[in-house]
C-alpha cells in the first residue's frame, strides 16, 4: 500500500498576469528539471494546499500547483468577472507557456477533471498524460443529482437543512436567494450550502460541528464562486466533455473512481471510460470523493508513479 511522498516546499511561486484584473497563484515544487505535472484542483471555488505536492515523487517530477481564478492564494480572491472555464484553460497556457513546458501530465480530481478533459481537448499536442479523478461532467443532470433528485434520498435531513435556508424553501430559488440583498438570508444559504456538500463529500466523516462558526465574508465568496459556475452550466454545452473525447485516444489516461463517491456518481467514471476506451479505469470499492484514505491515495500514487515510468522509457 503506497502513501503520500513527504511533504516539500516550493522552490519558486508568483502570480500570473492573465490580461484582466486576476493574478493566478502558481507555484512550482520537486525537480525542476523532471517531469511537469500540473494539479487541478476540485471546486470551483478551493484552492490548493501543501499535501498536494505529496502525491508525486519529488525526485522525479516537475510539480506545478495553481489556485485557479478568485480562489486561494490567487488574486483578488471571489471576484467573479472574467472568471469562465475558458478563462482557466487560458491560464493553463499561460502558465505552461511562462514555464517554458513542451509537454505536462494533467493530474486532476472533480471540477479538476472536467477542467483537465476540456484544457486537452484545445491543447492536445502539449499534454503527455492524464490521471483523472472523480470524474465530473459538468451536464445538467450531475448538477440535478447534487441539488434537487438524487443525492438528496440518501441525506434527507441534511437536505430538508438545505432547502429551509433557501427563500420558500424551494430549491429552484437557490441562486437568486444567495445574490439577494438580505445578508442574513445570505449567510444562512452559505452556511447551509457548505455543511450540504461536507455532507456528502465527506459521507461518515463529516463532522456538523466544524462548520458551526460565523459564517464569514470569505466563506459568502467561496461558496459564490462555486455557483457562479453552476448556475452558468459551467460555461460549457450540454454533455460537452464527454462529446469531444475522440481527439483524446492517444493520450495515455489513467481514470480513478471511488464507487461511493455520492458527489460524482460513477456512471460519471464508466462514462468517460466508454468514450476513452483506451484508458485504464479504475474502480475503488470503498472508496467516496475525497482524495483522502488509504484506497484512494494508494491508487492516486500508483497512477503518478507508473506515468512516470512509462514517460521515463520514452
Amino acid at each position: 500500500m503506497k502513501c503520500l511522498y513527504p511533504e516539500i516546499a516550493p522552490f519558486h511561486h508568483f502570480l500570473l498576469e492573465t490580461g484582466s484584473q486576476h493574478q493566478v497563484y502558481v507555484e512550482q515544487s520537486g525537480n525542476p528539471d523532471g517531469i511537469p505535472v500540473i494539479f487541478l484542483h476540485g471546486g470551483p471555488c478551493s484552492g490548493t494546499k501543501s499535501k498536494h505536492r505529496c502525491f508525486f515523487n519529488p525526485d522525479i517530477y516537475h510539480i506545478i500547483l495553481f489556485d485557479q481564478r478568485g480562489c486561494g492564494r490567487s488574486e483578488p480572491f471571489g471576484e467573479l468577472e472574467a472568471n469562465t472555464t475558458q478563462d482557466l484553460i487560458d491560464d493553463m497556457e499561460r502558465i505552461r507557456q511562462q514555464l517554458q513546458i513542451k509537454k505536462w501530465v494533467l493530474f486532476s480530481g472533480s471540477w479538476g477533471s472536467t477542467l483537465a478533459i476540456l484544457y486537452a481537448q484545445q491543447h492536445q499536442k502539449n499534454v503527455a498524460a492524464m490521471i483523472i479523478r472523480g470524474v465530473f461532467l459538468a451536464r445538467e443532470k450531475d448538477l440535478s443529482w447534487f441539488v434537487k433528485e438524487g443525492v438528496n434520498a440518501i441525506y434527507p435531513e441534511a437536505y430538508q437543512n438545505l432547502l429551509e435556508s433557501i427563500d420558500q424553501h424551494n430549491i429552484d430559488n437557490l441562486y437568486t436567494t444567495l445574490w439577494g440583498g438580505d445578508e442574513i438570508a445570505v449567510r444562512r444559504l452559505t452556511k447551509a450550502w457548505m455543511q450540504w456538500s461536507a455532507q456528502v463529500a465527506l459521507g461518515l466523516d463529516y463532522c456538523q460541528e466544524e462548520l458551526s462558526e460565523h459564517v464569514s465574508q470569505y466563506m459568502v465568496k467561496q461558496v459564490k464562486m462555486e455557483l457562479h459556475y453552476a448556475k452558468n452550466n459551467y460555461f460549457i454545452a450540454e454533455n460537452q466533455v464527454l462529446e469531444a473525447c475522440a481527439a483524446l485516444q492517444n493520450i495515455p489516461t489513467t481514470i480513478i473512481h471511488g464507487r461511493y463517491d455520492l458527489v460524482c456518481p460513477i456512471e460519471a467514471g464508466t462514462s468517460l471510460a466508454k468514450a476513452l476506451p483506451s484508458a485504464e479505469f479504475v474502480i475503488l470499492p470503498t472508496a467516496g470523493h475525497i482524495a483522502q484514505g488509504e484506497e484512494m491515495i494508494n491508487a492516486l500514487i500508483n497512477a503518478s508513479d507508473k506515468i512516470a515510468e512509462d514517460l521515463l522509457r520514452l
